[in-house]
């Protein structure tokens, strides 16, 4: 059994996990491993992934593990994969390894623009959803919503970088509180309300929690027991480079729409 850590861009992807009629990062993953003769299109054995994503939410250290011959390095399965997603690193793990059941914790890292929100209500937002709670408020889930939640907070130029860690999450979990976060920082919400979030009772109506948009939100690190990665310097190299290229590119793009929110600005 070998298991790989993938980088992907999931702006272009319906999510992680495949899914009937649309493209996805685990269809490209299986087709690439198709076009290798790993398998015959359908996963190969022992096959498991760390997580399941949501559509647009990208990811650093997605980790998958499989039976995987020994010619399958990062570059060699890159080279069936699109730009848009790349392994970069391996490690030999036992028989039974299970890439979901066995992760110890994962992390996600959102980008929330700064602007109109306060870094005090921010932190204090984040440091009450810290700790063991049911998350029900913020999850369809009906099981599974009760977690211990690790939270940081860190200022990177106009953005404030939430990290969330915990051993799993529930579905939409994330974006479901930085969302809260948001309207907490911006004074949309008491600080107080956290309570209300946090009880028993279910939040209805306008007083229910969707989820923030997905594409500001990275799943940044899974980590296990007693496994080492090595990396896999030329693969690393290759996806720096190409996410580097797309982060001028989207960099520009941002660039162009601050510019056409200036219309009007010139009129008489």
């Amino acid at each position: 059994m070998r298991a790989y850590r993938i980088a992907y861009d999931g702006h272009p992807y319906h999510g992680f996990q495949r899914q009937p009629d649309v493209d996805t990062v685990e269809d490209r993953l299986i087709s690439a491993l198709a076009a290798l003769g790993v398998t015959d299109g359908d996963v190969p054995p022992g096959y498991a992934a760390a997580g399941r994503t949501d559509a647009g939410v990208s990811a650093l250290a997605q980790t998958v593990a499989f039976e995987a011959p020994g010619w399958l390095t990062p570059q060699a399965l890159n080279s069936e994969l699109p730009e848009s997603i790349q392994a970069w690193a391996t490690a030999d793990v036992p028989a039974d390894f299970h890439a979901t059941h066995h992760a110890e914790s994962r992390e996600y890292t959102y980008f929330l623009h700064a602007d109109g929100a306060s870094e005090r209500r921010t932190r204090a937002a984040l440091d009450g959803l810290a700790g063991e709670h049911d998350f029900h408020n913020l999850t369809p889930d009906d099981t599974g919503t009760t977690r211990t939640l690790h939270t940081a907070l860190d200022r990177d130029g106009s953005f404030f970088v939430l990290r969330f860690r915990a051993g799993g999450f529930p579905r939409q979990f994330v974006r479901r509180a930085v969302a809260l976060v948001a309207e907490l920082a911006r004074g949309e919400r008491a600080l107080r309300a956290l309570d209300r979030v946090l009880g028993a009772d279910p939040l209805a109506g306008p007083e229910g929690i969707g989820p923030a948009r997905p594409d500001p939100l990275v799943m940044t690190a899974v980590s296990y027991s007693d496994i080492t990665f090595t990396t896999d310097e030329e693969a690393t190299q290759r996806v720096q480079q190409q996410f580097r290229t797309l982060h001028r590119q989207r960099a520009a793009g941002a660039r162009v729409a601050g510019v056409l929110g200036q219309a009007g600005d010139d009129s008489d």
